[in-house]
Protein backbone atom coordinates (compact mmCIF):
# COMPACT_ATOMS: atom_id res chain seq x y z
CA UNK A 1 0.00 0.00 0.00
CA UNK A 2 1.53 3.34 -1.11
CA UNK A 3 2.19 5.92 1.81
CA UNK A 4 -0.81 8.19 2.53
CA UNK A 5 -0.17 12.33 2.59
CA UNK A 6 -1.53 12.70 6.20
CA UNK A 7 1.28 13.27 9.07
CA UNK A 8 2.22 9.83 10.64
CA UNK A 9 3.58 10.70 13.82
CA UNK A 10 6.17 7.25 14.67
CA UNK A 11 6.47 8.69 18.03
CA UNK A 12 3.17 8.31 19.36
CA UNK A 13 2.85 5.40 17.58
CA UNK A 14 5.43 3.77 19.12
CA UNK A 15 4.63 4.78 22.87
CA UNK A 16 1.17 3.81 22.11
CA UNK A 17 2.36 0.38 21.15
CA UNK A 18 4.49 0.33 24.27
CA UNK A 19 7.74 -0.19 22.06
CA UNK A 20 9.33 2.32 23.89
CA UNK A 21 8.06 4.35 26.78
CA UNK A 22 6.74 8.20 26.96
CA UNK A 23 10.46 9.15 28.51
CA UNK A 24 12.36 7.51 26.09
CA UNK A 25 10.48 9.82 23.59
CA UNK A 26 11.02 12.77 24.95
CA UNK A 27 14.70 11.72 25.49
CA UNK A 28 14.97 11.14 21.96
CA UNK A 29 13.29 14.26 20.58
CA UNK A 30 15.50 16.07 22.96
CA UNK A 31 18.43 14.98 20.71
CA UNK A 32 17.13 15.04 17.38
CA UNK A 33 16.64 19.12 17.88
CA UNK A 34 20.38 19.12 18.67
CA UNK A 35 21.70 16.69 15.85
CA UNK A 36 19.25 17.01 13.33
CA UNK A 37 18.73 13.18 12.37
CA UNK A 38 15.30 11.57 11.81
CA UNK A 39 13.71 10.08 14.76
CA UNK A 40 13.89 6.48 13.91
CA UNK A 41 17.77 6.72 13.50
CA UNK A 42 17.93 8.84 17.01
CA UNK A 43 16.37 5.87 18.98
CA UNK A 44 18.43 3.72 17.59
CA UNK A 45 21.45 5.16 18.07
CA UNK A 46 20.28 5.96 22.31
CA UNK A 47 19.88 2.07 22.36
CA UNK A 48 16.07 2.14 22.88
CA UNK A 49 15.29 -0.46 19.80
CA UNK A 50 16.84 -2.36 17.29
CA UNK A 51 17.00 -1.35 13.80
CA UNK A 52 15.46 -5.02 12.85
CA UNK A 53 12.73 -4.35 15.80
CA UNK A 54 11.56 -0.76 14.01
CA UNK A 55 12.31 -1.61 10.63
CA UNK A 56 9.78 -4.43 11.56
CA UNK A 57 7.20 -1.89 13.48
CA UNK A 58 6.97 0.65 10.37
CA UNK A 59 6.65 -2.04 8.37
CA UNK A 60 3.55 -3.34 10.16
CA UNK A 61 1.84 0.30 10.49
CA UNK A 62 2.77 1.40 7.59
CA UNK A 63 1.54 -1.96 5.97
CA UNK A 64 3.68 -1.98 3.17
CA UNK A 65 6.80 -5.40 3.18
CA UNK A 66 10.27 -5.23 4.86
CA UNK A 67 12.91 -7.08 2.83
CA UNK A 68 16.36 -8.01 3.62
CA UNK A 69 18.82 -6.43 0.40
CA UNK A 70 21.15 -8.95 1.33
CA UNK A 71 19.04 -12.07 0.07
CA UNK A 72 17.30 -10.29 -2.82
CA UNK A 73 18.44 -11.05 -6.54
CA UNK A 74 18.00 -7.47 -8.33
CA UNK A 75 17.38 -6.76 -11.97
CA UNK A 76 19.95 -4.36 -12.74
CA UNK A 77 17.80 -3.07 -15.61
CA UNK A 78 14.83 -1.90 -13.13
CA UNK A 79 17.76 -0.47 -10.90
CA UNK A 80 18.78 1.83 -13.86
CA UNK A 81 15.57 3.08 -14.29
CA UNK A 82 16.31 5.49 -10.99
CA UNK A 83 19.54 7.40 -11.41
CA UNK A 84 22.09 7.11 -8.74
CA UNK A 85 21.95 10.62 -8.01
CA UNK A 86 18.16 10.41 -6.77
CA UNK A 87 18.94 7.09 -5.54
CA UNK A 88 21.58 8.07 -2.99
CA UNK A 89 19.30 11.45 -2.35
CA UNK A 90 16.00 9.95 -1.56
CA UNK A 91 18.10 6.34 -0.11
CA UNK A 92 15.99 4.36 -2.49
CA UNK A 93 16.40 1.67 -5.15
CA UNK A 94 14.48 -0.02 -7.35
CA UNK A 95 13.05 -4.10 -6.39
CA UNK A 96 10.60 -5.00 -8.84
CA UNK A 97 7.93 -4.26 -11.93
CA UNK A 98 4.60 -5.85 -10.88
CA UNK A 99 1.16 -4.97 -12.07
CA UNK A 100 1.96 -1.64 -13.59
CA UNK A 101 3.91 -0.62 -10.47
CA UNK A 102 7.40 -0.28 -9.11
CA UNK A 103 8.44 -1.97 -5.51
CA UNK A 104 10.63 0.82 -4.31
CA UNK A 105 12.96 0.18 -1.28
CA UNK A 106 13.00 2.96 0.77
CA UNK A 107 15.38 3.85 3.81
CA UNK A 108 12.57 5.90 5.31
CA UNK A 109 9.30 5.23 3.78
CA UNK A 110 7.56 7.82 5.40
CA UNK A 111 9.32 10.69 3.50
CA UNK A 112 6.00 12.33 1.62
CA UNK A 113 8.22 14.56 -0.27
CA UNK A 114 10.53 11.65 -1.41
CA UNK A 115 7.76 9.03 -2.48
CA UNK A 116 6.26 12.37 -4.35
CA UNK A 117 9.68 12.93 -6.22
CA UNK A 118 10.14 9.27 -7.04
CA UNK A 119 6.97 9.09 -8.66
CA UNK A 120 7.99 12.15 -10.85
CA UNK A 121 11.38 10.94 -11.82
CA UNK A 122 9.98 7.07 -12.54
CA UNK A 123 6.94 8.27 -14.51
CA UNK A 124 5.31 4.79 -12.70
CA UNK A 125 3.37 4.62 -9.76
CA UNK A 126 5.24 3.22 -6.65
CA UNK A 127 5.11 0.69 -3.99
CA UNK A 128 7.09 1.02 -1.22
CA UNK A 129 9.33 -1.62 0.58
CA UNK A 130 11.08 -1.14 3.98
CA UNK A 131 14.87 -1.29 3.93
CA UNK A 132 17.48 -1.00 6.20
CA UNK A 133 19.58 1.96 5.50
CA UNK A 134 23.17 0.41 5.99
CA UNK A 135 22.17 -2.82 3.66
CA UNK A 136 20.70 0.04 0.71
CA UNK A 137 24.02 2.33 0.77
CA UNK A 138 25.86 -0.77 0.86
CA UNK A 139 23.88 -1.97 -2.00
CA UNK A 140 23.89 0.76 -4.34
CA UNK A 141 27.80 1.00 -4.53
CA UNK A 142 27.82 -2.78 -5.59
CA UNK A 143 24.73 -1.88 -8.03
CA UNK A 144 25.69 1.10 -9.65
CA UNK A 145 29.19 0.40 -10.98
CA UNK A 146 30.38 3.31 -12.78
CA UNK A 147 30.99 1.81 -16.05
CA UNK A 148 28.95 3.50 -18.37
CA UNK A 149 30.20 7.00 -16.68
CA UNK A 150 33.81 5.50 -17.41
CA UNK A 151 33.06 4.61 -21.20
CA UNK A 152 31.20 8.05 -21.57
CA UNK A 153 33.97 10.36 -20.43
CA UNK A 154 36.43 8.27 -22.69
CA UNK A 155 34.04 8.93 -25.32
CA UNK A 156 34.32 12.63 -24.50
CA UNK A 157 37.79 12.93 -23.90
CA UNK A 158 38.30 11.00 -27.16
CA UNK A 159 36.22 13.69 -29.05
CA UNK A 160 38.66 16.38 -27.43
CA UNK A 161 41.80 14.83 -28.75
CA UNK A 162 40.47 14.71 -32.65
CA UNK A 163 43.35 13.43 -34.61
CA UNK A 164 46.07 15.78 -35.14
CA UNK A 165 44.91 18.03 -32.20
CA UNK A 166 46.87 15.75 -29.32
CA UNK A 167 48.45 19.18 -27.43
CA UNK A 168 51.03 17.51 -24.95
CA UNK A 169 51.96 21.01 -23.48
CA UNK A 170 48.20 22.25 -23.23
CA UNK A 171 47.43 19.18 -21.49
CA UNK A 172 50.62 19.68 -18.58
CA UNK A 173 49.68 22.98 -18.25
CA UNK A 174 45.52 22.08 -17.23
CA UNK A 175 47.28 19.64 -14.37
CA UNK A 176 44.79 21.63 -11.90
CA UNK A 177 41.48 21.82 -14.27
CA UNK A 178 39.05 19.74 -12.89
CA UNK A 179 36.51 20.25 -15.33
CA UNK A 180 38.50 18.57 -17.73
CA UNK A 181 37.67 15.31 -19.36
CA UNK A 182 40.78 13.59 -18.10
CA UNK A 183 40.91 14.30 -14.87
CA UNK A 184 37.12 13.64 -14.87
CA UNK A 185 37.76 10.20 -16.40
CA UNK A 186 40.30 9.40 -13.88
CA UNK A 187 38.17 10.40 -10.85
CA UNK A 188 35.49 8.06 -12.25
CA UNK A 189 38.14 5.48 -12.25
CA UNK A 190 39.55 5.79 -9.12
CA UNK A 191 35.73 5.92 -7.11
CA UNK A 192 34.58 2.69 -9.27
CA UNK A 193 37.77 0.62 -7.85
CA UNK A 194 37.05 2.19 -4.17
CA UNK A 195 33.28 0.94 -4.91
CA UNK A 196 34.49 -2.31 -5.18
CA UNK A 197 37.47 -2.96 -2.85
CA UNK A 198 40.21 -2.96 -6.22
CA UNK A 199 44.15 -3.24 -5.09
CA UNK A 200 45.29 -2.53 -8.60
CA UNK A 201 44.39 -0.46 -11.49
CA UNK A 202 45.63 -1.08 -14.87
CA UNK A 203 45.70 0.67 -17.75
CA UNK A 204 47.00 -1.35 -21.10
CA UNK A 205 46.56 0.09 -24.82
CA UNK A 206 46.02 -2.68 -27.22
CA UNK A 207 46.36 -2.43 -30.68
CA UNK A 208 42.72 -1.34 -31.65
CA UNK A 209 41.40 -0.78 -27.78
CA UNK A 210 41.92 0.77 -24.62
CA UNK A 211 41.80 -1.88 -21.64
CA UNK A 212 41.06 -0.56 -17.75
CA UNK A 213 41.50 -4.09 -15.67
CA UNK A 214 40.83 -3.74 -12.01
CA UNK A 215 42.62 -6.71 -9.56
CA UNK A 216 39.23 -7.30 -7.26
CA UNK A 217 40.40 -10.40 -4.65
CA UNK A 218 42.87 -11.35 -6.52
CA UNK A 219 41.52 -11.48 -9.74
CA UNK A 220 41.23 -8.96 -12.76
CA UNK A 221 37.97 -7.58 -13.99
CA UNK A 222 38.05 -5.82 -17.60
CA UNK A 223 36.19 -2.81 -18.93
CA UNK A 224 37.58 -2.30 -22.96
CA UNK A 225 37.02 1.01 -24.71
CA UNK A 226 37.26 1.39 -28.29
CA UNK A 227 38.58 4.53 -27.62
CA UNK A 228 42.25 4.04 -28.20
CA UNK A 229 43.85 7.28 -28.42
CA UNK A 230 43.16 8.79 -25.05
CA UNK A 231 45.37 6.62 -23.09
CA UNK A 232 48.08 8.66 -24.00
CA UNK A 233 46.36 11.45 -22.00
CA UNK A 234 45.61 9.60 -19.07
CA UNK A 235 49.31 8.22 -18.47
CA UNK A 236 50.80 12.00 -19.31
CA UNK A 237 48.31 13.12 -16.11
CA UNK A 238 49.36 10.43 -14.11
CA UNK A 239 52.89 10.73 -14.81
CA UNK A 240 52.17 14.25 -13.75
CA UNK A 241 50.61 13.68 -10.57
CA UNK A 242 53.37 10.92 -9.51
CA UNK A 243 56.18 13.81 -10.73
CA UNK A 244 57.55 11.29 -13.28
CA UNK A 245 59.09 12.82 -16.37
CA UNK A 246 56.47 13.23 -19.11
CA UNK A 247 59.01 13.38 -22.05
CA UNK A 248 60.43 9.60 -21.36
CA UNK A 249 58.78 7.12 -23.11
CA UNK A 250 60.94 4.67 -23.77
CA UNK A 251 62.14 3.42 -20.17
CA UNK A 252 60.10 2.44 -17.22
CA UNK A 253 59.52 4.74 -14.47
CA UNK A 254 58.07 3.91 -10.61
CA UNK A 255 56.78 6.84 -8.92
CA UNK A 256 53.76 7.42 -5.73
CA UNK A 257 50.86 10.01 -4.88
CA UNK A 258 47.84 10.18 -2.71
CA UNK A 259 44.76 11.66 -3.16
CA UNK A 260 41.19 10.84 -1.59
CA UNK A 261 37.90 9.11 -2.96
CA UNK A 262 34.79 8.77 -1.57
CA UNK A 263 36.34 9.91 2.20
CA UNK A 264 39.26 7.52 1.81
CA UNK A 265 42.64 8.36 2.02
CA UNK A 266 44.46 6.46 -1.16
CA UNK A 267 48.22 5.94 -1.57
CA UNK A 268 48.86 5.04 -5.41
CA UNK A 269 52.28 3.43 -6.60
CA UNK A 270 52.40 3.80 -10.08
CA UNK A 271 54.45 2.01 -12.28
CA UNK A 272 54.98 2.22 -16.09
CA UNK A 273 56.33 0.39 -18.98
CA UNK A 274 56.89 0.66 -22.59
CA UNK A 275 54.82 -1.65 -24.57
CA UNK A 276 54.49 -2.10 -28.05
CA UNK A 277 51.31 -0.07 -28.29
CA UNK A 278 51.94 2.57 -25.98
CA UNK A 279 53.37 2.88 -22.13
CA UNK A 280 51.23 0.54 -19.63
CA UNK A 281 50.28 1.66 -16.22
CA UNK A 282 49.58 -0.29 -13.37
CA UNK A 283 48.52 1.45 -9.75
CA UNK A 284 48.47 -0.27 -6.56
CA UNK A 285 46.04 1.32 -4.52
CA UNK A 286 46.99 1.52 -0.62
CA UNK A 287 44.16 2.59 1.76
CA UNK A 288 45.59 4.99 4.34
CA UNK A 289 42.39 5.55 5.49
CA UNK A 290 42.50 2.88 8.48
CA UNK A 291 46.26 2.55 8.88
CA UNK A 292 48.06 -1.00 8.92
CA UNK A 293 46.15 -4.44 10.53
CA UNK A 294 46.61 -5.47 13.69
CA UNK A 295 48.40 -8.95 14.37
CA UNK A 296 44.97 -9.93 15.26
CA UNK A 297 43.09 -9.26 11.98
CA UNK A 298 45.46 -10.23 9.52
CA UNK A 299 43.21 -13.91 9.31
CA UNK A 300 45.91 -15.98 10.73
CA UNK A 301 44.19 -19.11 12.77
CA UNK A 302 44.48 -19.20 16.24
CA UNK A 303 46.69 -22.40 16.47
CA UNK A 304 49.22 -20.19 14.14
CA UNK A 305 48.75 -16.97 15.33
CA UNK A 306 50.02 -17.96 19.14
CA UNK A 307 53.23 -19.87 17.69
CA UNK A 308 53.92 -16.66 15.54
CA UNK A 309 53.30 -14.48 18.45
CA UNK A 310 55.93 -16.38 20.74
CA UNK A 311 58.78 -15.93 17.83
CA UNK A 312 58.42 -12.34 17.20
CA UNK A 313 58.34 -11.76 21.19
CA UNK A 314 62.10 -13.76 20.85
CA UNK A 315 65.21 -11.44 21.18
CA UNK A 316 66.95 -12.55 18.17
CA UNK A 317 66.59 -14.69 15.18
CA UNK A 318 65.42 -14.63 11.36
CA UNK A 319 61.77 -15.32 10.64
CA UNK A 320 60.90 -14.91 6.86
CA UNK A 321 56.91 -14.40 5.58
CA UNK A 322 56.94 -16.34 2.51
CA UNK A 323 54.73 -16.31 -0.83
CA UNK A 324 54.19 -14.55 -4.39
CA UNK A 325 53.16 -11.03 -4.75
CA UNK A 326 49.70 -9.74 -3.64
CA UNK A 327 49.72 -12.80 -1.16
CA UNK A 328 49.54 -10.68 1.87
CA UNK A 329 52.81 -10.89 3.33
CA UNK A 330 53.52 -7.19 4.35
CA UNK A 331 50.07 -7.11 5.69
CA UNK A 332 51.59 -10.12 8.07
CA UNK A 333 55.01 -8.03 8.72
CA UNK A 334 52.91 -4.45 9.62
CA UNK A 335 50.36 -6.66 12.30
CA UNK A 336 54.06 -7.95 13.81
CA UNK A 337 55.67 -4.37 13.89
CA UNK A 338 52.48 -2.98 15.27
CA UNK A 339 52.21 -5.55 18.00
CA UNK A 340 56.31 -4.72 18.82
CA UNK A 341 56.19 -1.21 18.44
CA UNK A 342 57.13 -0.04 22.57
CA UNK A 343 58.92 3.03 23.89
CA UNK A 344 61.36 0.45 24.81
CA UNK A 345 62.18 -0.96 21.41
CA UNK A 346 63.99 0.47 18.29
CA UNK A 347 62.88 -0.74 15.43
CA UNK A 348 64.14 -0.14 11.77
CA UNK A 349 62.85 -1.14 8.00
CA UNK A 350 64.08 -1.29 4.89
CA UNK A 351 61.38 -1.13 2.31
CA UNK A 352 60.92 -0.58 -1.37
CA UNK A 353 58.27 1.14 -0.97
CA UNK A 354 57.41 2.34 2.17
CA UNK A 355 53.89 1.26 2.68
CA UNK A 356 51.91 2.18 5.86
CA UNK A 357 53.30 4.73 7.86
CA UNK A 358 54.04 3.58 11.31
CA UNK A 359 54.88 5.97 14.33
CA UNK A 360 58.29 5.76 16.59
CA UNK A 361 59.60 3.54 13.38
CA UNK A 362 62.46 4.37 11.42
CA UNK A 363 61.21 3.34 7.78
CA UNK A 364 63.73 3.91 4.61
CA UNK A 365 62.59 3.53 1.26
CA UNK A 366 65.55 2.11 -0.84
CA UNK A 367 66.45 4.13 -3.78
CA UNK A 368 68.80 2.38 -6.60
CA UNK A 369 69.27 5.53 -8.37
CA UNK A 370 71.71 6.87 -5.48
CA UNK A 371 72.92 3.23 -4.78
CA UNK A 372 70.48 3.28 -1.70
CA UNK A 373 70.11 -0.24 -1.44
CA UNK A 374 68.87 -3.00 0.93
CA UNK A 375 72.25 -4.17 1.62
CA UNK A 376 73.34 -0.56 1.77
CA UNK A 377 70.86 0.69 4.25
CA UNK A 378 71.05 -2.15 6.37
CA UNK A 379 74.72 -2.15 7.33
CA UNK A 380 73.84 1.63 8.21
CA UNK A 381 70.93 0.69 10.02
CA UNK A 382 73.16 -1.95 12.13
CA UNK A 383 75.03 1.20 13.42
CA UNK A 384 71.99 2.58 14.85
CA UNK A 385 71.46 0.76 17.63
CA UNK A 386 68.51 -1.12 16.74
CA UNK A 387 66.47 -3.84 18.44
CA UNK A 388 64.23 -4.95 15.35
CA UNK A 389 65.02 -4.73 11.85
CA UNK A 390 62.44 -5.95 9.21
CA UNK A 391 63.87 -6.15 5.84
CA UNK A 392 61.55 -5.40 2.75
CA UNK A 393 63.13 -8.71 0.91
CA UNK A 394 65.99 -10.53 0.64
CA UNK A 395 66.92 -10.15 -2.90
CA UNK A 396 70.39 -11.28 -3.27
CA UNK A 397 73.21 -13.11 -1.82
CA UNK A 398 74.75 -9.80 0.21
CA UNK A 399 71.14 -8.70 2.19
CA UNK A 400 70.83 -12.30 3.05
CA UNK A 401 73.76 -12.48 4.66
CA UNK A 402 73.73 -9.62 6.72
CA UNK A 403 70.29 -10.20 7.23
CA UNK A 404 71.58 -13.98 8.90
CA UNK A 405 74.59 -12.37 10.81
CA UNK A 406 72.40 -9.70 12.13
CA UNK A 407 70.29 -12.33 13.36
CA UNK A 408 72.89 -14.16 14.98
CA UNK A 409 74.13 -11.00 17.16
CA UNK A 410 71.48 -10.32 19.02
CA UNK A 411 68.98 -8.44 16.76
CA UNK A 412 65.11 -10.02 15.74
CA UNK A 413 65.23 -10.16 12.11
CA UNK A 414 61.76 -10.09 10.05
CA UNK A 415 61.96 -10.24 6.15
CA UNK A 416 60.34 -11.98 2.71
CA UNK A 417 61.03 -14.23 0.35
CA UNK A 418 59.68 -14.79 -2.82
CA UNK A 419 58.81 -18.91 -2.72
CA UNK A 420 56.42 -20.93 -3.05
CA UNK A 421 55.92 -22.33 0.35
CA UNK A 422 57.53 -22.65 3.97
CA UNK A 423 60.20 -25.50 2.80
CA UNK A 424 61.24 -24.51 0.17
CA UNK A 425 62.35 -20.91 1.51
CA UNK A 426 64.77 -22.34 3.68
CA UNK A 427 66.68 -23.95 1.47
CA UNK A 428 66.09 -20.70 -1.23
CA UNK A 429 68.36 -18.79 1.31
CA UNK A 430 71.35 -21.43 0.69
CA UNK A 431 70.82 -21.68 -3.00
CA UNK A 432 71.37 -17.79 -2.78
CA UNK A 433 75.03 -18.02 -1.99
CA UNK A 434 74.52 -18.30 2.18
CA UNK A 435 76.32 -20.35 4.38
CA UNK A 436 74.50 -23.83 5.34
CA UNK A 437 75.67 -23.12 9.08
CA UNK A 438 74.96 -19.23 8.85
CA UNK A 439 71.20 -20.01 7.56
CA UNK A 440 70.83 -23.09 10.55
CA UNK A 441 72.11 -20.54 13.61
CA UNK A 442 69.90 -17.46 12.27
CA UNK A 443 66.74 -18.86 10.94
CA UNK A 444 64.13 -19.52 13.59
CA UNK A 445 60.69 -19.88 11.66
CA UNK A 446 59.10 -19.56 8.20
CA UNK A 447 55.51 -18.34 7.31
CA UNK A 448 54.16 -18.92 4.17
CA UNK A 449 50.69 -17.69 2.76
CA UNK A 450 48.07 -17.39 -0.03
CA UNK A 451 44.98 -15.02 -0.32
CA UNK A 452 42.06 -16.85 -1.22
CA UNK A 453 38.86 -15.56 -2.38
CA UNK A 454 35.79 -15.59 0.34
CA UNK A 455 32.52 -17.17 -1.14
CA UNK A 456 29.95 -14.61 -1.37
CA UNK A 457 27.39 -15.16 1.66
CA UNK A 458 24.45 -14.32 -0.46
CA UNK A 459 24.76 -16.97 -3.34
CA UNK A 460 26.31 -19.85 -2.87
CA UNK A 461 25.49 -23.13 -3.49
CA UNK A 462 25.93 -27.16 -2.15
CA UNK A 463 28.65 -28.88 -3.92
CA UNK A 464 29.65 -32.55 -4.46
CA UNK A 465 32.91 -33.05 -5.60
CA UNK A 466 33.89 -36.66 -8.32
CA UNK A 467 35.32 -39.20 -7.59
CA UNK A 468 38.68 -37.83 -8.70
CA UNK A 469 38.50 -34.83 -6.27
CA UNK A 470 37.47 -36.99 -3.50
CA UNK A 471 40.75 -39.13 -4.25
CA UNK A 472 42.71 -36.09 -4.25
CA UNK A 473 40.71 -34.74 -0.81
CA UNK A 474 41.47 -38.53 1.24
CA UNK A 475 45.34 -38.49 0.25
CA UNK A 476 45.51 -35.22 1.64
CA UNK A 477 43.07 -35.23 4.66
CA UNK A 478 42.34 -38.85 5.31
CA UNK A 479 39.01 -41.05 5.17
CA UNK A 480 37.61 -38.97 8.60
CA UNK A 481 38.27 -35.70 7.33
CA UNK A 482 37.34 -36.27 4.20
CA UNK A 483 33.78 -37.55 4.86
CA UNK A 484 33.06 -34.42 6.93
CA UNK A 485 33.31 -32.09 4.87
CA UNK A 486 30.14 -30.05 3.53
CA UNK A 487 31.40 -28.46 0.31
CA UNK A 488 30.13 -25.08 -1.50
CA UNK A 489 30.54 -23.58 -4.58
CA UNK A 490 30.41 -20.04 -5.98
CA UNK A 491 27.03 -18.74 -8.25
CA UNK A 492 27.24 -15.16 -8.54
CA UNK A 493 25.00 -12.16 -7.81
CA UNK A 494 24.87 -8.38 -7.55
CA UNK A 495 27.13 -8.45 -4.34
CA UNK A 496 29.65 -10.14 -6.17
CA UNK A 497 29.62 -9.02 -9.05
CA UNK A 498 28.66 -12.43 -10.38
CA UNK A 499 32.00 -13.43 -9.11
CA UNK A 500 30.39 -15.88 -6.69
CA UNK A 501 33.50 -14.49 -4.50
CA UNK A 502 33.54 -11.31 -1.98
CA UNK A 503 36.72 -10.51 -0.27
CA UNK A 504 39.95 -12.36 0.30
CA UNK A 505 41.18 -14.67 3.62
CA UNK A 506 44.61 -15.98 3.93
CA UNK A 507 45.85 -19.68 4.56
CA UNK A 508 49.37 -19.60 6.29
CA UNK A 509 51.54 -22.62 6.92
CA UNK A 510 54.10 -22.33 10.19
CA UNK A 511 57.44 -24.55 9.85
CA UNK A 512 59.69 -23.79 12.76
CA UNK A 513 62.95 -24.64 12.88
CA UNK A 514 63.74 -27.75 15.56
CA UNK A 515 67.52 -29.14 15.31
CA UNK A 516 66.50 -32.02 12.67
CA UNK A 517 65.78 -28.98 10.30
CA UNK A 518 69.06 -27.09 11.10
CA UNK A 519 71.09 -30.09 10.89
CA UNK A 520 69.61 -30.92 7.59
CA UNK A 521 69.75 -27.15 6.42
CA UNK A 522 74.08 -26.91 8.16
CA UNK A 523 74.77 -30.01 5.76
CA UNK A 524 72.65 -27.67 2.83
CA UNK A 525 70.74 -31.46 2.45
CA UNK A 526 67.68 -30.47 0.72
CA UNK A 527 65.99 -33.79 0.45
CA UNK A 528 66.70 -34.28 3.98
CA UNK A 529 65.30 -31.03 4.60
CA UNK A 530 62.19 -32.28 3.14
CA UNK A 531 61.59 -35.11 4.42
CA UNK A 532 62.22 -33.94 7.99
CA UNK A 533 59.93 -30.71 7.08
CA UNK A 534 56.25 -32.75 6.67
CA UNK A 535 56.81 -34.95 9.92
CA UNK A 536 57.77 -31.69 11.94
CA UNK A 537 54.75 -31.31 15.04
CA UNK A 538 52.67 -28.92 14.29
CA UNK A 539 53.33 -28.10 10.94
CA UNK A 540 50.56 -28.15 8.39
CA UNK A 541 50.71 -27.44 5.02
CA UNK A 542 48.63 -24.43 2.74
CA UNK A 543 46.77 -27.18 0.93
CA UNK A 544 45.20 -28.30 4.16
CA UNK A 545 44.80 -24.93 6.07
CA UNK A 546 42.70 -24.17 2.66
CA UNK A 547 40.67 -27.17 2.71
CA UNK A 548 39.80 -26.80 5.85
CA UNK A 549 38.37 -23.57 4.92
CA UNK A 550 36.67 -25.23 2.28
CA UNK A 551 35.28 -27.44 4.37
CA UNK A 552 33.90 -24.77 7.03
CA UNK A 553 32.15 -23.25 3.97
CA UNK A 554 34.24 -20.23 4.18
CA UNK A 555 35.54 -20.79 0.18
CA UNK A 556 35.32 -23.26 -2.46
CA UNK A 557 37.25 -26.38 -4.02
CA UNK A 558 37.97 -24.54 -7.02
CA UNK A 559 39.97 -22.02 -4.97
CA UNK A 560 41.53 -24.63 -2.75
CA UNK A 561 43.06 -25.93 -6.42
CA UNK A 562 44.31 -22.89 -7.07
CA UNK A 563 46.46 -22.76 -3.98
CA UNK A 564 47.12 -25.86 -4.61
CA UNK A 565 48.62 -25.52 -8.62
CA UNK A 566 51.10 -22.91 -6.90
CA UNK A 567 52.63 -25.38 -4.83
CA UNK A 568 54.99 -28.18 -5.60
CA UNK A 569 54.16 -31.65 -4.73
CA UNK A 570 51.48 -30.41 -2.46
CA UNK A 571 49.40 -33.99 -2.78
CA UNK A 572 52.56 -35.23 -1.25
CA UNK A 573 53.00 -33.32 1.97
CA UNK A 574 50.09 -35.11 4.09
CA UNK A 575 49.43 -38.27 4.76
CA UNK A 576 47.24 -39.04 7.60
CA UNK A 577 45.86 -42.91 8.42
Amino acid sequence: MAITKQKIRIGDLLVENQVITEAQLMAALKKQKAVGHKLGRVLIDLGYLEEEQFLSFLSQQLEVPFIDLRRYNFDVNLIQLLPESYARRYRAIVLSDKNSNLLVGMADPMDIFAFDELERILQRPIQQAVVRESELLSTLDLVYRRTEEIASFAEELDEELTEGQFDLDSLALEVDDSDAPVVKLLKSIFEDAVQVRASDIHIEPDENVLRIRQRVDGILQEQVMKEKRIAPALVLRLKLLSGLDISEKRLPQDGRFSLKVKGRKLDIRLSTMPIENGESVVMRLLDQTEGATDLDHVGMPEYILERFRKLIHMPHGLILVTGPTGSGKTTTLYGALQELNEIGKKIITVEDPVEYRLHRINQVQINPKIDLSFARILRSALRQDPDILLVGEIRDTETAEIALRAAMTGHLVLSTLHTNDAVSSAMRLVDMGAEGFLAATALRAVVAQRLIRRLCDNCFTDYSPDSTEKAWIVSLLGEEGASQMKLKQPEGCHRCNNTGYRHSVGVFELLVLNDALSDALRRSNSSDFVKFARKTPGYQPLVVSALEDAAKGITSLEEVKRVAEQVDDSSDFMDVA
